[in-house]
């Protein structure tokens, strides 16, 4: 059939790449004026943006030999950056671990074990709340992973400073966007957990397009980056929010400002996404979604926003986002 690619020999040559659509219908049911350009990087392999990082991270650290032949590679996780590690490494035949809080949903742990990771539940601070993971939590998976480094002689990919992480989106987020909007983006949002894909991304958009607006999506209540302070650092925006005062990624980055989402209006925007488009995500995409809503409401009215689907919404059948 005329049109179609050659097959590919590996899983790791299709990461990236992703399609992209004009939410138009979403737009109008909500009567914005503008346009929302979503990245549908769901449909990676591991179903999340993540992959991209994987590879990226893996493939940095054969090259500069700081991972070895059969080496234990170990990392914290929500559960995306597991679950594009857990395929990476199992193509690559590395042995994979993954270290990850209970308060996450329990799908993303059953599916890095199908993909033949090792994951390691860390138990949520005392009054924790189930599916509300805060930077307290973040922290005791990062002590329990930093021990497992120690005592495996393990490599750790550690997404939250690992340059790998921002190149990734640096090198293909950011110029796919640009390709597929036909040049034509005004602004960039993104909820953010470790920072790499905003950071990448508004890098390599900036360079196509310098009035190009960079916008950094927080939780209300944990906007600790915005100087906001955490008020409330459990929220149900699973994957990022973590409340922590400076992300090595954001470092260097240019951030033109910060835009704050309700856990409610988040799973709004997800069910609405689902419903009016068709498009299956997750909390942080709905995240993304309604913050670019609010741009089109206020500052760049009439203008075209660009946004990631980051997960797919599979991820949290067990969570109150489809209850």
């Amino acid at each position: 059939m005329a049109g179609l690619n050659p097959a590919h020999h590996s899983l790791l040559d299709v990461i990236g790449n992703t399609p992209a659509i004009w939410l138009d219908r979403w737009v109008a049911h909500h009567k914005l004026d503008g346009r929302i350009l979503a990245k549908l990087d769901y449909l990676n392999p591991g179903f999340s943006k993540k992959d991209r990082a994987a590879k990226a991270i893996i493939e940095a650290a054969e090259s500069s030999g700081a991972l070895q032949p059969g080496q234990c590679v170990i990392e914290l996780t929500s559960g995306n950056m597991g679950t594009g590690l857990a395929i990476v490494c199992a193509l690559k035949n590395y042995p994979f671990v993954a270290v990850m809080s209970r308060g996450n949903s329990p799908e993303r742990a059953r599916m890095m074990r199908a993909l033949g990771a090792e994951v390691i539940l860390v138990d949520q601070v005392r009054g924790a709340q189930q599916g509300q993971v805060s930077g307290a939590d973040l922290a005791k998976v990062e002590e329990r992973a930093e021990q497992l480094v120690a005592e495996r002689n393990g490599f750790r990919a550690d997404q939250f400073h690992h340059p790998a992480n921002r190149g990734a989106h640096l090198t293909t987020t950011g110029p796919e966007f640009w390709q597929q909007s036909g040049g034509q983006l005004d602004a960039f949002v993104d909820f953010v957990g470790s920072g790499g894909t905003y950071a990448g991304t508004i890098q390599a958009l900036k360079a196509f397009n310098p009035a190009c607006k960079g916008y950094v999506v927080e939780p209300d209540g944990a906007a600790v980056l915005s100087g906001q302070g955490a008020m409330q650092p459990q929220h149900p925006i699973q994957g990022g929010g973590y409340g922590m005062k400076q992300l090595a990624a954001l470092a260097s980055s240019d951030i033109d400002g910060y835009l704050t989402v309700s856990g409610n209006d988040a799973t709004d925007a997800t069910r609405d996404l689902a419903r009016l488009v068709g498009v299956f995500a997750g909390f942080s995409a709905g995240a993304n979604l309604a913050a670019a809503a609010k741009l089109l409401q206020r500052t760049h009215k009439g203008e075209t926003i660009a946004i990631i689907i980051c997960d797919s919404g599979l991820k949290y059948l067990s969570a109150d986002l489809w209850s």
